[in-house]
């Protein structure tokens, strides 16, 4: 044993072995075994496998050293849990294909998780010369040690994910330097958000290192490349993970030391040894989160903790006691609420990268494409490129405190949200010299807009004057008989009673489409040859001059490529009626719910449907100068053009909101059974997470070709939700897929439209995503968040006064406020 052992690796080398001299043999099979005093070698004797005990340890266990280089160092153990306190230990392989070791004979003391019912499967065991045991049967890799680190990461091997198992991999350092059994420290590849790389210690977070940069990670020592070892990081529908791949004869490894310490190292056949390569340093800013919130922790300055330029400590008086936990928060909050842009983003470089737990990424995004997405979101506070290669790509975004944050030799930029005046005063002198640039031009196109203003009046009041003549309109003094004021249908054209009974042949049930809560729908033709759906309120609705004043002024004032387009109105008398522009394939619910038609549907055409209602709705949520809760979204009310575009419509329950006033309650509940969230049924509350609920359960609608309301299967009572839930805890979610969709599916964006499904419909409002999340989702390549349990809810369990008509129905709560 060589005398020149690295100080800090002691129990990589152990000198006292209980093993016989090994076989040339590298592999065995199902009817041999591997008995404590025997091995097996690789075929290149780099690497062996037998019975060893640690230094001053009389516990045996099964395991995998360097025999070529560095004998007796260990880097993979089997029963790290389960020591055999003897010499009895066999290692073999099962008929089903799975290494067992038996103690006493029969005895199990450790196996793998790999059974299967053949009996035929002949497996074998072979040790390569990467250290990596596999077992391998009928010509097919069932088994490899590789999955199962232990404190070693050697090259080829992986750390992260495999998404379709959900096998992770991890290295989990030993106990003590005499002791393999898993110790405290779990050294992993975190896929919550972007992944990057965690060390927790217990349940705690020790230390982060940041996100891939297609470099590199964030946080480790910037390094030109090498001529030892290639990394490799990789994302795709399968599998998240890291590995490093030796380009040359030294040999590396990487190490999870009993003390938490993390460290590279290469083996030197000069000095025979181990040298220290590198490593995560645990220093003062090292430690997780050490100056809280938006704190950047500084190495050169004592104290180490500052906030970020257009932050301040939270508390003070925290700070001068040296306790930056709680860190910092902006010197002036910035405010996306009431339409207006009152924020902009800080470029800040020289920093590692925070906590990508919680974040969302897409791998496409323009950074112009990310900054829009994050500044229309209130809860995005920060994003920058994901890959610094070729001047930058992809997007990262933030949402939440930044935490984590320290001073970096790292000139990748991140953009941090603050308020606009704040950002003010960071600009330099040439700004300034901007500013009176961009008043004249405001000030010409503020002039240019004001006379575009007169001339729009003056068009306004001659047709007015022009209507008032025609008598089409019953009016007093200012308003008419529905109680609309005359400027509320400026930005909607009029058509006469007598033009739409032309084009709808007098309202003929043979041109009657559809018929609603509001009333029947007809297809008409106008003079110029176009096709129109006219809405016209039945005498008989509960809908009325609010629903029909909510179309007005909602679809007017909207213009979004999944929205149905308003193309006019008509009040005459007692009739109000609306023109649409007209779709060609009706509704989705006449697709969906219809054994013949449903054949029609495939799955691009699906998924597309998807994505427009995400982005229809988002719309509706945020972008829209009008902020807009619909409340009634269903299958019904989502129409299709002719390229099966879909588009949103019926806007005659929705409501509009502020800002961050998204939510409201209300005595009068109106909705759709099967499609209405359970705090508003329930409790007269409504809000934006009430159309993402909705939104959720045509997702699965529509995946599955089944109607949530009335659903029905043969093993249980679930309806459509639950169903999907139990299929999916089952891992079995493939299977809620309409059988009319198996021969078109792309398998990853159904599971991937099923689970985003799911995550709309949570019981609990808080726990359902923003809009802006659902469309980024349906969008990205990284890992979605675990659902919690649906609202599993049927008819029974709404208030008991309602009343009902159709599908519809309206719910008086007299104790809601």
């Amino acid at each position: 044993m060589d005398d020149h052992i690295h100080p800090i690796l002691p129990f990589f080398f152990i000198p006292f072995f209980l093993l016989s001299n090994s076989a040339a043999l590298n592999t065995i099979s199902v009817n041999e075994a591997i008995k404590d005093g025997n091995t097996i070698v690789s075929d290149g004797e780099m690497f062996e496998l037998g019975f060893f005990s640690p230094k001053n340890s009389k516990n045996r266990y099964l395991g995998i050293w360097y025999k070529k280089i560095s004998t007796g160092t260990v880097v993979w153990v089997a029963n790290r849990e389960t020591p055999i306190t003897d010499n009895s230990g066999e290692f073999k392989l099962r008929s089903s294909g799975g290494p067992v070791i038996h103690s006493g004979g029969t005895t199990v003391i450790w196996s793998s998780n790999y059974t299967v019912s053949a009996t035929n499967l002949d497996p074998v065991a072979n040790l390569l010369d990467t250290g990596n045991l596999i077992v391998f049967a009928n010509g097919k890799l069932i088994w490899q040690s590789f999955d199962y680190p232990g404190d070693t990461l050697l090259p080829g091997m992986k750390i992260g994910k495999d998404l379709v198992t959900g096998l992770e991999r991890c290295l989990t350092s030993w106990k003590g330097p005499e002791d393999p059994s898993p110790g405290h420290y779990i050294y992993s590849l975190d896929t919550n958000g972007y992944p990057q790389i965690l060390q927790k210690h217990g349940s705690s977070l020790h230390f982060r290192i940041g996100p891939w940069n297609g470099v590199r990670f964030h946080g480790l020592p910037i390094e030109d490349p090498n001529q030892f070892y290639s990394s490799e990081f990789v994302i795709s529908e399968t599998e998240i993970y890291y590995k490093f791949k030796l380009k040359s004869s030294v040999f590396e490894r990487i190490v999870v030391m009993s003390d938490g310490n993390t460290v590279q190292l290469h083996w030197t056949d000069r000095i025979q040894d181990w040298v220290h390569f590198g490593d995560a340093v645990v220093d003062a800013c090292g430690r997780y989160g050490v100056c809280g919130p938006y704190g950047v922790c500084r190495m050169k300055e004592y104290p180490p903790c500052r906030c970020m330029e257009g932050f301040r400590p939270t508390i003070q008086e925290d700070w001068n006691a040296a306790d930056w936990s709680r860190g910092c928060r902006l010197k002036k909050p910035w405010d996306c609420g009431g339409g207006k842009s009152d924020h902009g983003f800080k470029k800040v470089a020289g920093l590692k990268f925070p906590d990508t737990r919680g974040s969302l990424y897409n791998r496409s995004m323009t950074l112009e494409e990310c900054e829009m997405t994050c500044k229309r979101d209130c809860n995005c506070t920060a994003y920058a490129n994901l890959d610094v290669r070729n001047g930058g790509s992809g997007c990262l975004l933030w949402f939440g405190d930044l935490m984590d944050i320290r001073e970096y030799d790292e000139d990748h930029d991140i953009y941090i949200k603050m308020a606009a005046s704040e950002l003010a005063g960071f600009l330099n002198s040439s700004s300034n010299k901007k500013k009176g640039a961009l008043t004249i031009i405001l000030s010409i196109s503020s002039g240019m807009l004001l006379l575009s203003a007169v001339a729009y009046a003056c068009a306004i009041k001659k047709k007015r004057h022009h209507m008032k003549k025609q008598g089409n309109w019953e009016y007093d003094s200012e308003k008419n008989s529905t109680g609309f004021s005359m400027e509320d249908l400026d930005e909607l054209p009029f058509f006469s009673l007598n033009s739409i009974a032309k084009a709808t042949n007098g309202f003929n049930i043979n041109n009657k489409i559809g018929e609603g809560g509001f009333g029947p729908v007809y297809k008409g033709v106008l003079e110029d040859g176009q096709e129109v759906a006219v809405k016209r309120l039945s005498k008989t609705s509960h809908q009325g001059v609010d629903e029909f004043k909510n179309e007005v002024f909602y679809i007017a004032k909207l213009q979004h490529r999944n929205l149905v387009k308003l193309l006019g109105y008509c009040i005459h008398g007692n009739e109000m009626i609306l023109i649409y522009e007209y779709m060609v394939n009706g509704s989705l619910d006449s697709f969906l719910f219809d054994e013949t038609r449903s054949s029609m549907l495939d799955w691009p055409h699906c998924f597309g449907i998807i994505h427009g209602m995400a982005r229809g709705i988002l719309y509706l949520h945020q972008d829209s100068r009008l902020q807009i809760i619909h409340r009634d979204l269903k299958a019904g009310n989502i129409l299709l053009d002719k390229d099966m575009n879909p588009k949103i419509s019926d806007f005659g329950l929705a409501r509009k909101f502020v800002g961050f006033d998204t939510s409201a309650k209300t005595k009068k509940v109106v909705g759709t059974y099967g499609y209405i969230s359970p705090e508003y049924a329930m409790h007269g509350r409504f809000s934006t997470k009430s159309d993402v609920f909705s939104f959720g359960v045509l997702v699965l609608e529509i995946v599955s070709g089944r109607k949530n309301q009335g659903f029905s299967h043969k093993d249980h009572s679930d309806n459509l939700l639950g169903h999907a839930w139990r299929l999916f805890k089952e891992n079995k979610s493939i299977e809620l897929m309409n059988a009319s969709l198996r021969d078109s599916c792309v398998m990853s964006e159904v599971l991937q439209s099923i689970h985003v499904g799911l995550l709309c419909v949570q019981h609990n409002v808080e726990d359902r995503p923003t809009m802006l999340s659902v469309v980024l989702m349906l969008i990205s390549e990284g890992v979605l968040p675990q659902p919690k349990q649906p609202a599993f809810f049927t008819g029974e369990n709404y208030p008991e006064h309602y009343v009902k008509s159709s599908d519809e129905y309206m719910i008086t709560l007299p104790y809601a406020r």
